[in-house]
C-alpha cells in the first residue's frame, strides 16, 4: 500500500488550497464591490453621492449575491445599471469596472463566451453614448473607452487563465486518486496471487511429507520382523520427517491466518541450495563468498524460502546491474531469527532503491510478509547492501 499511500499524499500536495466556503466567497466579492465603486469612482475623478456611486454599489452588490444562481443573467442586469447610471448622469466615470467582479465570476461560471460578447456589445454602446451625447471627440471617446476595453481584456484573461488552473489541478488530483485505486487494486490481486500460491505450497509439503512417511512405513512394516532395527530406523525417519513437515505446515498456516503472503514459490531451493546457488554465480563470473553460521536445519520452510530467494535476487541484481567484482552472502542462524546479509564492491543502485522495481519489491514483501524487515541501499563504503532479518514465528 505504500505506492496507494504516497499517491495520496501526493494529491494533497499539488491541489490547490480553496479559497474559502462559497458563502464566504460570495460575501467578499460583495463586500469588495460595496467599498470599491465609491472609491473607484472618487479615484477617476467622479463624484461621490449617495444617489450615484453610493447607491450604484449597493445594487451591483445585490446581484453579485445572485451571482452563483444566475451568472449570466446577473451580469446582463449589472451592464444595465451600470448604463442606467451613466446615462442618467448619476456616474460620471466607469463602464466597465464596476461589473468586474460579475464579469470574473461569469468566465468562473464557464460561460466566458457571454462574457466576451456582453463586454464588447457593452463597449460598443459605451463609444456611441460618449460621442453622440457626451459629445467628446474621436480621441477623447478612444482614450475613454480603450482603457475600458484593456480593463475588460485583462479581467477575462485573469479570470480564465485561474480557471483553466483550477480545472487543470482538479484533472491532475483526479488522476493521482485513479492511480492510487488502480494501485491498490493491483496490490489485492497480487496478495490473492500470493495465497493462491501459498495453498499449493502447502498441497506440496503435504503430498511430499506423505510419500516420505509413506515409503519409510512400508520399509517398517516390511523388515519388522526380519530386521527390528532397519525397521526402527525407517520409524525414526518418518517421525522426523513428520516434524519437520508439521513446523513447515505452522508456519504456512500462520501466514495465511494473519491475511498477509508470504511470496513463496517452491519447497525445493531452500537453505541447502545456496551452495549449489553461489556457485552458478561464480561460473557467471562474480567472486561470491558464503559465510553461514548456526543451525539451518531448525529454520522453518516459510523462513529458509525467503532467505533463499532474497539471497538469489540480490545476487541477480549485482550481477545485471551493479558492474561488480565481488560479493558477500552472510547468513546467521539464530533461535529467534534469521538475518541475511548480501553486499557487493559495484557501482551502487543505478534506480530508486525503495521498491522502485520488481526484484527490491518482492525481497522486502518476502520479508515483512513474514513479519520481519528489509532495507536496501547504498554499502558502508562502496557498493550495494541488502540486509534482511526474518524472524522465526512462534519463537521470538
Amino acid at each position: 500500500m505504500t505506492e496507494g499511500v504516497g499517491a495520496a499524499h501526493l494529491g494533497r500536495i499539488v491541489r490547490l488550497p480553496e479559497l474559502g466556503p462559497p458563502w464566504a466567497v460570495t460575501a467578499a466579492l460583495a463586500a469588495v464591490t460595496a467599498v470599491g465603486v465609491p472609491t473607484g469612482v472618487a479615484l477617476t475623478g467622479g463624484s461621490v453621492s449617495v444617489a450615484g456611486a453610493v447607491s450604484l454599489a449597493q445594487a451591483l452588490t445585490v446581484l453579485v449575491l445572485l451571482r452563483r444562481r444566475w451568472p449570466v443573467l446577473t451580469l446582463l442586469a449589472s451592464v444595465a445599471v451600470v448604463a442606467a447610471y451613466r446615462s442618467a448622469s448619476l456616474v460620471e466615470v466607469g463602464w466597465m469596472w464596476p461589473a468586474t467582479a460579475l464579469y470574473a465570476s461569469t468566465v468562473m461560471a464557464g460561460r466566458a463566451g457571454w462574457a466576451a460578447g456582453i463586454g464588447v456589445t457593452y463597449l460598443a454602446y459605451a463609444a456611441n453614448w460618449e460621442a453622440t451625447v457626451a459629445g467628446h471627440n474621436l480621441e477623447s471617446v478612444a482614450s475613454l473607452v480603450g482603457s475600458e476595453a484593456l480593463w475588460l481584456a485583462f479581467v477575462l484573461a485573469t479570470a480564465t487563465a485561474y480557471r483553466n488552473w483550477r480545472r487543470w489541478q482538479d484533472e491532475l488530483a483526479a488522476r493521482i486518486r485513479q492511480s492510487a485505486h488502480e494501485q491498490e487494486l493491483d496490490a489485492r490481486r497480487r496478495r490473492a496471487e500470493e495465497r493462491v500460491r501459498i495453498a499449493r505450497e502447502l498441497h506440496d509439503v503435504v503430498s511430499h511429507t506423505l510419500a516420505v512417511v509413506g515409503i519409510h512405513l512400508n520399509v517398517a512394516l516390511d523388515t519388522l520382523e526380519s530386521a527390528p532395527r532397519e525397521a526402527r530406523d525407517a520409524l525414526r525417519v518418518a517421525q522426523d520427517v513428520r516434524g519437520k513437515a508439521m513446523a513447515d505446515l505452522g508456519g504456512l498456516v500462520d501466514v495465511l491466518r494473519e491475511g498477509t503472503t508470504a511470496g513463496i514459490d517452491s519447497p525445493v531451493p531452500q537453505l541447502d541450495g545456496l551452495a549449489v546457488l553461489v556457485e552458478q554465480v561464480r561460473t557467471a563470473g562474480l567472486d561470491v563468498t558464503l559465510d553461514e553460521a548456526g543451525d539451518r536445519r531448525a529454520v522453518p520452510a516459510p523462513v529458509a524460502l525467503a532467505a533463499y530467494r532474497v539471497v538469489q535476487e540480490a545476487l541477480t541484481n549485482t550481477i545485471r546491474h551493479a558492474n561488480a567484482t565481488c560479493a558477500a552472502v552472510s547468513l546467521r542462524y539464530e533461535s529467534d531469527e534469521v538475518t541475511v546479509t548480501v553486499t557487493d564492491n559495484g557501482d551502487g543502485p543505478v534506480g530508486p532503491t525503495d521498491g522502485g522495481g520488481h526484484g527490491i519489491a518482492g525481497m522486502r514483501a518476502r520479508v515483512t510478509a513474514l513479519g520481519g524487515s528489509f532495507v536496501a541501499g547504498p554499502g558502508d563504503h562502496r557498493g550495494f547492501a541488502v540486509r534482511a532479518i526474518i524472524p522465526v514465528a512462534g519463537r521470538r
